[in-house]
């Protein structure tokens, strides 16, 4: 009654399609958190520019801003 073509997909050789999967799966995670980190690497700010963004929102004054300028550039 059955001619074992079904035994290719749903038998021995299944193990083989879930390795794969299984592997593509792990490329995919590890791929997405090194370029995760990396991207963050990249992105990481000076303290000059934490600076001025902060200025920019009115976190600090003028005299504090200029202050810290200042002590950034070693002056």
């Amino acid at each position: 009654m059955n001619d074992g073509g079904s035994m290719i997909f749903g038998g021995g050789y299944m193990w083989i399609i879930w390795s794969l999967l299984i592997a593509v799966v792990i490329v995919a995670i590890k791929t997405g958190i090194s370029n995760g980190s990396a991207n963050n690497i990249n992105n990481e700010e000076s303290p000059l520019e934490i600076l001025k963004k902060r200025y920019a929102r009115g976190e600090i004054d003028e005299q504090e801003y200029e202050r810290r300028c200042n002590e950034l550039e070693g002056k």
